[in-house]
């Protein structure tokens, strides 16, 4: 033992190096059409067999209601905005002289997106309807479309 009181086991001849951070040489998978060429011609015996499905995590079990919805004979579809909410985004906006920009960028929406509501072809999203009604002024959900918004406290 040393001075010090640290043993280094003392088997490290002069002659061994010790290298750290470098892996040693493996096989690695032969991908390309040269490759698989060149260790044919070496002898190296090759399997060539394709993973399918390797690396994907997939269920391998079919849903339960598959055969319920192969019998389902209804056709499905979205919903879309109602023309009366529609026509109220559309009086409301030109009510304050907007055009279809600048609610857009009131709401922070794609121009694109108040387009679709305004034509009734979008698929009604909560919280862009709500951003609607805060910018414009109007109720655009339940059964007062197109009534004034209040922003108040309630009254009992």
């Amino acid at each position: 033992m040393s001075k010090t009181g640290a043993n280094f086991g003392g088997t490290v001849g002069w002659d061994e190096q010790t290298v750290i951070g470098k892996r040693a040489p493996r096989p690695g998978e032969l991908k390309s059409e040269s490759a698989i060429a060149a260790a044919q011609r070496a002898g190296v015996a090759i399997d060539t067999s394709k993973k399918y499905e390797a690396g994907h995590n997939k269920q391998h079990e079919a849903a339960k209601n598959t055969a319920v919805l192969d019998r389902e004979t209804e056709e499905l579809h979205h919903d879309r905005v109602n023309t009366d909410v529609a026509r109220a985004i559309q009086q409301a906006r030109n009510a304050k002289e907007w055009t279809q920009a600048d609610l857009a960028r009131h709401i922070n929406e794609k121009q694109q997106v108040v387009n679709e509501y305004e034509q009734s072809k979008a698929i009604p999203n909560q919280q862009v309807l709500s951003k609607m009604e805060r910018a414009l002024g109007v109720k655009l959900r339940g059964k007062d479309i197109g009534q004034p918004f209040s922003t108040g406290p309630k009254k009992k």
